[in-house]
């Protein structure tokens, strides 16, 4: 009996470990370049909420990564860029819109390290993101001079937090974006793809020679509390 009681409290101590929502949130890419996995960050709920409803919709699939920039980043999620008209080869992409914004979420514990995920958005006061365009963050290092120099110019005397020089030294970034573009995801797995796009033959106006089209979709619940125990490993 005593077995049978200590069995009954293991199994219900196992359900009510799975049986809640994962913590995270991942999204699988898939390119002809390889898949990447990232997790959205819940310090952004905006920016998240926006990216898992449009996923859901199939916004994204057969959109392009329409402008690559070595060493910085790769850009997509214009809709205009699956309309075969509008994306015709040679045609500047960029400027396609879902006809609303989402209001800027920075975070000081965020910032533009080899690869994030990021939101695109115009010129406007508020730093307002675009309500579908994204970037994916390949970076290059930095060394201390250059990020001093970085502070002094294009960050206008903002100063970079000594825990995040580290970063932007040893894996590297593109820092000049911090606060300035609301960054809510991170690359998990498959940053290679990454690599792999923002090295193709581009034109002038950085669109692929050839196209890079996307599919990208949530991944199930057990997923997500699979790759959280694998990143999020609980205290014994």
């Amino acid at each position: 009996m005593k077995k049978l009681f200590t069995l009954s409290i293991l199994l219900l101590t196992l359900t009510a470990a799975f049986a809640g929502p994962p913590k995270n949130q991942y999204v699988r890419i898939h390119t002809v370049y390889g898949d990447c996995i990232l997790r959205l960050y819940n310090e952004t709920p905006l920016h998240r909420d926006n990216f898992i409803k449009l996923t859901k919709k199939g916004f994204y699939n057969g959109t392009l990564f329409h402008r690559v920039i070595q060493n910085f980043m790769i850009q997509g999620g214009d809709p205009d860029s699956k309309d075969p008209v509008k994306a015709k080869p040679g045609a500047e992409l960029g400027n396609g819109e879902v006809g609303y914004t989402i209001p800027a979420e920075f975070r000081d514990s965020l910032f533009h390290k080899r690869g994030v995920l990021a939101a695109a958005r115009d010129d406007n006061p508020k730093k307002e993101s675009s309500g579908c365009q994204f970037y994916i963050v390949e970076g290059k290092r930095f060394t201390d001079g250059k990020l001093d120099t970085l502070e002094n110019t294009r960050l206008k005397g903002r100063k970079i937090p000594a825990w995040q020089r580290e970063w932007y030294k040893s894996v590297g970034g593109s820092p000049h974006l911090d606060q300035n573009y609301t960054v809510f995801g991170e690359v998990v797995s498959g940053i290679d793809m990454v690599d792999r796009i923002a090295a193709v033959k581009k034109d002038t106006n950085d669109r692929p020679n050839t196209n890079v089209p996307m599919t990208v979709e949530l991944l199930s619940k057990k997923e997500c509390k699979q790759l959280d125990n694998i990143l999020f490993p609980e205290k014994k």
